[in-house]
Formats: C-alpha cells, sequence, structure tokens
C-alpha cells in the first residue's frame, strides 16, 4: 500500500444536525483528500452563518509553498466568499491545532471560535505548546474548543506517518519525514 492509498474511509454526517462534530467531520474528510494527494492529512473549513465558507488542505508539498496550510487556504477562501477579511461571525474547525501562522491568522482575522480536534504540544499556539490567545494587549480574542473528534483525527496523522516511516525504510531512504504528532 503506498501513502497515496489512504486506509481511513470519508466520514458521512447527516445534515440534520449541524454542530460541531458535523463540521468537524467535514475537516476530517479534507484532511483524507490531503492524504491521497501525499500531504500530511490535515483539514479546515470555515463556517459562516451555519454555511461553510472555506474547505481546504494541507497543500505545502504540492505547492512548495511553507505558507499552504490548510487553515490559512479556508480563511483565504472564506474572506473571498463573504467579500471581508474580518471574519468576525465565522468559526474554523480544523483536525489539529493551529501553528503559530495560522494561529495568528485567525486571530488577524478577527474570527468568533477556533475548534480544533487535537492538540499539538511542540508547534501548537492555542493552548498546546503556548497560547496566542491568552496575549493580554492583543486586540482580538476568541473562543477555542478542543477535543471534537480528537482520536479519529489523531489516529488519520499517526497512521499517516507511521507508513511514511515503513515506506522510507522499505524504500532504504533516509526518513525524510518525521512526525510531530505521535504522542
Amino acid at each position: 500500500m503506498s501513502t497515496s492509498d489512504c486506509p481511513f474511509p470519508k466520514l458521512h454526517p447527516s445534515q440534520l444536525i449541524r454542530d460541531d462534530a458535523f463540521f468537524m467531520s467535514l475537516a476530517y474528510n479534507r484532511a483524507i483528500d490531503a492524504w491521497r494527494v501525499e500531504e500530511v492529512p490535515i483539514g479546515a473549513v470555515v463556517v459562516h452563518d451555519g454555511e461553510v465558507v472555506g474547505s481546504a488542505y494541507n497543500q505545502v508539498i504540492t505547492t512548495g509553498d511553507a505558507t499552504a496550510h490548510a487553515e490559512m487556504l479556508a480563511i483565504t477562501q472564506a474572506s473571498r466568499a463573504i467579500g471581508d477579511w474580518r471574519l468576525t461571525d465565522a468559526t474554523l474547525y480544523v483536525t489539529k491545532e493551529p501553528c503559530p501562522m495560522c494561529s495568528g491568522a485567525a486571530m488577524m482575522s478577527r474570527l468568533s471560535r477556533v475548534v480544533y480536534a487535537f492538540s499539538d504540544p511542540r508547534m501548537g499556539c492555542l493552548g498546546g505548546a503556548t497560547n496566542i490567545n491568552d496575549l493580554p494587549e492583543a486586540w482580538h480574542h476568541f473562543e477555542i474548543t478542543t477535543g471534537v473528534l480528537e482520536e479519529e483525527c489523531r489516529s488519520l496523522v499517526q497512521a499517516f506517518f507511521e507508513m511514511r516511516r515503513a515506506e522510507n525504510k522499505e524504500n532504504k531512504s533516509p526518513n525524510l519525514i518525521e512526525s510531530e504528532y505521535d504522542s
């Protein structure tokens, strides 16, 4: 099995209950899309007035752009969709705690809420390694919710890196991808 063969099925949440689990399921499905193109499986959606206005997965490897994280791409899409860079009534759902860049973008775009599935103790900046939302002098703060579909999202990322390490070992290649999500 190659890395592009994702062994995880997509989720099919009911449209009847559009709660945090529903929207995180959509982000999870985007993470599976990332896996299928051999990107780190992180997905994100932005919801405004109950509708998805941004949806993306990591594209760092594909684009050769270190800023092409799922959160950054989804925030950009959402801003274009609503016609304003201020996402004051929007929620970002992401399968892993945002890094410093993405946490900063969440703050700068004035999101009202960020929901993430699992923490990143090394690079997460909404409670893992640090929390930029706690900056006392910051002009904007947002609500943070964690743990939504935590096990599913963590398992997806861990399995991806386990498979990459196995492929590298099989090909006698140096380990080209390290995982900070093995906790």
